[in-house]
């Protein structure tokens, strides 16, 4: 019997695998199709409609679509593998037992280890109950998925030939981290962590059954966000007249405020939120990476999330907490590099 089992669990795994790469597939040529309905049929409809101004909201949303789908999908999948196979052991022992110093280290391991925000924070749950300093977990929390490298190259390239767009979402997003990480340890309290029972798949099967779980709902779940952002920020360049965003850009706090504000609403995932924010070019370029560098740590699907993991109370304060820290980082990260 045991003999005979081994091969059909050999056959179960391969079925799987087959399933996850055929729902992947299913998932991007979905989303091609939309995209190119969008491109080709749209337009055709919108010059006999003769209203420019739709053409060129359809032109922004299909745009962002585009250019952010596959960093979208690279993530997604990434952050599965990770969240998924690999031991929260591995975390553990790389960070010192010192909590100060344990901060920059898991801040910085969040560059290493790419996910995405949606999976950061049962992460960082599983991290707690294992014995990680919460100061570390949180900060890993809002690193991970702010500064890792698919992060960072889609950033890149929705900012062709500004480097310095990079380093500054990388710098700022670390100070912002880190900062959250020793703001805990001197203000922190272990009570306000209420921690749902949550078991981790051991065997092979349950954590090849997981990672089908995690690909398929962040892909389509941050698709979804990566759309209505997209129409978010198409309409908003349409709809706002020029003057209006002279008023917020005239005022350097005001328009960092109103595009952190903008990133907590639309929710948009990491993998792609540097093509939602290339397109608000009536902003400063400061405003757009406080967009960049507030979305990742706060919105609306995080702090449900963070609610739902550590109770409602330690999530209003460490949302605002945060939010205050991200803007201040932008703020001064940059004022000296942009």
């Amino acid at each position: 019997m045991e003999q005979g089992s081994s091969p059909r669990r050999g056959s179960g795994v391969l079925v799987r695998v087959v399933r996850v790469c055929l729902d992947v597939v299913v998932g991007v040529l979905a989303l091609a199709l939309i995209g190119g309905i969008v491109v080709l049929v749209a337009p055709g409809i919108l010059v006999r409609l003769e209203q420019p101004a739709l053409q060129a909201w359809c032109t922004v949303l299909a745009a962002v679509v585009i250019q952010g789908v596959p960093f979208l999908l690279l993530g997604t999948v990434v952050s599965a593998a990770v969240t998924t196979l690999v031991p929260d052991r591995v975390l553990a022992r790389v960070l010192p037992r010192n909590p100060v110093l344990a901060v920059p280290v898991a801040g910085a391991a969040g560059a290493l280890l790419p996910g995405c925000e949606c999976a950061s924070v049962p992460v960082a749950g599983s991290l707690i109950r294992r014995g990680v300093a919460p100061a570390a977990a949180l900060t890993f929390l809002l690193a991970a998925p702010a500064v890792n490298p698919v992060v960072l190259v889609a950033t890149s390239i929705a900012f062709p030939g500004r480097p310095e767009m990079v380093l500054a979402r990388l710098l700022a997003s670390l100070a912002a981290s880190v900062t959250m990480g020793w703001l805990w340890i001197r203000l922190g309290r272990t009570d306000w962590l209420r921690l749902t029972d949550h078991q981790q798949p051991t065997a092979g099967r349950g954590r090849l059954d997981a990672f089908t779980r995690a690909l398929q709902h962040d892909f389509l779940h941050a698709g979804g966000f990566l759309v209505l952002g997209a129409a978010a920020a198409a309409t908003f360049n349409i709809a706002v007249p020029p003057a209006v965003l002279e008023s917020f850009a005239g005022s350097p706090w005001l328009s960092v405020l109103l595009l952190g504000v903008l990133a907590v609403v639309l929710s948009i995932c990491s993998e792609a939120d540097a093509f939602v924010a290339a397109s608000l070019s009536g902003f400063s370029a400061t405003a757009r990476l406080a967009f960049m560098v507030v979305g990742p740590m706060v919105d609306l699907k995080l702090i449900a999330l963070q609610a739902g993991t550590f109770g409602r109370v330690f999530a209003l304060r460490f949302s605002t907490a945060t939010f205050v820290s991200a803007v201040l980082a932008s703020t001064l990260v940059g004022g000296w590099l942009l």
